[in-house]
């Protein structure tokens, strides 16, 4: 199994904030290949261990992506939802979706008001996601909670894996079950290697409203040193500029040096240094990036117990919070090569 063929089974799979069980049950039983053990903690992370002596090292990516949730059913049989995470009205509009129940997955689109009806002043406004619905093709309300749909039934996005040309691949969630296949791929590579340092690979829970999981987990690890590995957004195509966002898609993994304007992550000077001589030793291609937007479960990380020396490792990837997220496969590789060598390497830098 290759980090591109993990990548393809986990966006495939579904789930939203809270309900991340699928991904967590395949993780699962691919870390128990490769870890001497594997956990679930209380709050729902995925943990699994190797080795007994040294520091100990925290990687974490989070499992969750975007969804909806299901807040009221009406007479007709139409869904009513709420927005799990950050996504932008815009980008709902007309999408196919998947409403999980207990008795079944259904397949549903999101309408709205026909353009058609509309009054011009109408036409011209951002449609808002309170205004919008979901039709799973119930008569009414009854049938539709015949069918298994009750309040609090969570909503995933349906879309397809696909490859593009120039060596890259484009379908849901890369944020982040991108950094999930790095993760796994780096376990897989280790598994008969001897570390000098205790490892721990995390799958953390519910990062998307708030970096929760990563925050208890590290509770619990209280690592030496930490990476979060997630996707960060380019500045490479029409509608934002390589000023906003100085990263490129086919030019290597980012290392984040600072995000949020200091709100969030900022990387420790010894991970700094550590991720520099390291991409400079095996000939790695390293982008560095300084955000003024979003953050990461590093962010979390970084603050947990008396502080963790923390920094992020990221896949450049174009259409973030989308169902059409879109990333190069070398860049992919690359982070794992990469977060590969900074274990491998960690006691010349932790001692």
């Amino acid at each position: 199994m290759t980090v591109v063929n993990y990548l393809k089974e986990l966006s495939t799979m579904e789930g939203i904030s809270g309900r991340e069980d699928r991904i967590r049950d395949y993780m699962e039983e691919e870390l128990k290949k490769y870890c001497d053990e594997v956990f679930v903690d209380k709050f729902g992370n995925l943990i699994a261990k190797k080795g007994n002596t040294g520091k100990k090292i925290m990687i974490a990516a989070h499992m969750d992506e975007i969804g909806l949730m299901v807040k009221y059913i009406d007479d007709k049989g139409f869904l009513k939802f709420v927005k799990i995470g950050g996504i932008n009205d815009q980008m709902l509009l007309n999408q196919k979706v998947v409403v999980h129940t207990d008795k079944g997955d259904i397949i549903g689109v999101l309408g709205s008001k026909p353009p058609h009806k509309m009054k011009e002043e109408e036409r011209n406004k951002l449609m808002k996601s309170e205004f919008m619905f979901i039709d799973i093709g119930a008569k009414n309300k009854e049938d539709a909670i015949n069918m298994g749909v009750e309040i609090g039934s969570w909503i995933s996005f349906k879309t397809e894996f696909d490859v593009l040309g120039n060596n890259r691949i484009t379908g849901k969630a890369f944020d982040d079950r991108a950094g999930c296949a790095v993760l796994l791929d780096v376990a897989k590579k280790l598994k008969d290697m001897e570390l000098n340092c205790q490892l721990y690979l995390v799958g953390t829970v519910q990062e998307e409203v708030g970096l929760k999981g990563a925050k208890t987990s590290a509770f619990g690890i209280s690592p030496d040193v930490a990476f979060a590995l997630d996707v960060t957004i380019c500045g490479d195509h029409p509608g934002i500029t390589m000023e906003d966002a100085a990263v490129e898609m086919g030019k290597g993994p980012v290392f984040g040096i600072v995000d949020a304007a200091g709100r969030g992550l900022i990387a420790h000077p010894k991970v700094i240094t550590m991720v520099k001589e390291v991409s400079k030793k095996y000939d790695i291609p390293v982008q560095y990036e300084v955000g003024d937007g979003g953050t990461t479960d590093a962010t979390s990380i970084q603050l947990t117990q008396d502080g963790v020396p923390t920094g992020v490792i990221s896949v450049p990837s174009r259409y973030i919070h989308t169902p059409v997220e879109m990333i190069d496969i070398e860049d992919l590789e690359k982070t794992s090569d990469l977060m590969l060598k900074c274990v491998v390497d960690l006691n010349n830098y932790f001692e």
